[in-house]
């Protein structure tokens, strides 16, 4: 059961459920933990997809915490491949936080390290290192790359091939913008298009975030802000149910440029789903911009007076339910089993909210809360 938790949650996180691949390797957790000592095989890569899934979620510190945990473990509970998913996950790391160089590195030793087998490579090693050259300007390594792989904007789709048609258009935006041509963001625009249908067609809603976004990062790059609204606001609401927050933040200043034009021209709308694409969009802006603080305006509901505003005390839905439990007398370990969640990220959660909602123990975050009208 253990061994097959990281493909069944790789399928999730394929299909855009981000939530329920945490469960997975939550519920995967506590039946390793069952076992005792020593820890089975297969726990170190369950720690490894609950870090990754935890920074895509933007909980940094979380991730950190899983992470540390996978390393400690290491090879003695991990499965033959645990050297390599963990090169990739700390190379994702780094890109996400600027260290490309860092990220290269990593990647070539993910290389090194890769065995052939019967299962398809579906996020080939290569195509992760041209990402990583087009968000250098390296384009000419990535245009390589493309070269010797045979990739062309025109070809034949498939899910096998997905990853890196979808870098193909990044190269092509990324070209297209350090060359000033139209030719390579023409090209980019016809191949999402065709992406976006097979994703689509295929509910592989993971990969449909990713292409709408390129989709509007495409728009802005030919000056088009206005028309990369729509499927800016799509990948948002696809997105926001499942906390996505890197796939958008690591666009950096392009999508910051795109979140601020989403916040100043929805704002003012009366729909309810709108209003929340506004909230996340702000809350992603302030993750790219910190100092770039969007206080939404009405006609969206405002905290109660003496608040520390939506974004501040932004709380996740996992956050959210460990708030509604630490509400009741259940114990730190009975919350934990009662959300099927280890005691370590029940702690993380709670330690979390107190943050958040600026309190140091349960009894003020509840009350906290209940002013808030988060409960």
């Amino acid at each position: 059961a253990i061994s097959g938790t990281y493909g069944l949650a790789d399928i999730r996180i394929t299909q855009g459920r981000l939530r329920e691949a945490v469960r997975i390797y939550e519920q995967a957790l506590q039946l390793a933990q069952t076992q005792g000592e020593p820890p089975i095989q297969g726990t170190a890569e369950i720690f490894l997809g609950l870090g990754e899934l935890a920074h895509e979620q933007g909980h940094e510190e979380l991730a950190a915490q899983h992470l540390q945990t996978s390393q400690a473990l290491g090879e003695r509970a991990g499965l033959p491949n645990w050297p390599l998913r963990w090169c990739m996950i700390q190379a994702a790391i780094h890109a996400s936080q600027g260290h490309l160089d860092d990220a290269h590195q990593l990647l070539d030793k993910a290389a090194l390290l890769y065995i052939r087998s019967p299962v398809p490579d579906i996020r080939p090693i290569a195509a992760s290192k041209a990402r990583v050259w087009a968000r250098q300007g390296r384009l000419t390594n990535a245009l390589a790359w493309a070269h010797e792989e045979g990739l062309t904007p025109d070809d034949p789709l498939s899910y096998l091939r997905e990853y890196e048609h979808i870098t193909l258009a990044r190269v092509l935006i990324a070209q297209s913008r350090q060359a000033g041509i139209d030719a390579p963001l023409e090209q980019a625009t016809a191949l999402l298009a065709r992406l976006l249908q097979a994703a689509d067609a295929g509910a592989r809603v993971g990969s449909a975030i990713e292409i709408l976004l390129l989709q509007a990062l495409a728009h802005e790059a030919a000056g088009e802000t206005s028309a990369a609204r729509t499927p800016l606001l799509r990948a948002l609401t696809l997105a926001e149910p499942e906390g996505y927050v890197r796939i958008f933040a690591d666009e950096g200043p392009p999508m910051a440029t795109l979140l601020r034009d989403v916040v100043t021209h929805t704002k003012t709308r009366e729909h309810a789903r709108q209003n929340g694409m506004v909230r996340y969009a702000a809350r992603l802006l302030t993750v790219i911009a910190p100092e770039d603080r969007v206080q939404p305006t009405a006609p969206i509901a405002q905290p109660a007076s003496g608040s520390h505003g939506a974004f501040d005390a932004a709380l996740s839905d996992r956050e959210l339910d460990v708030l509604k439990l630490l509400r009741t007398e259940l114990t730190g370990p009975e919350i934990a089993r009662e959300l099927v969640i280890s005691l370590n990220t029940m702690r993380t959660h709670s330690k979390n909210i107190y943050s958040k909602l600026a309190v140091t123990n349960r009894r003020a975050a509840v009350r906290r809360a209940e002013e808030l009208g988060l409960l």
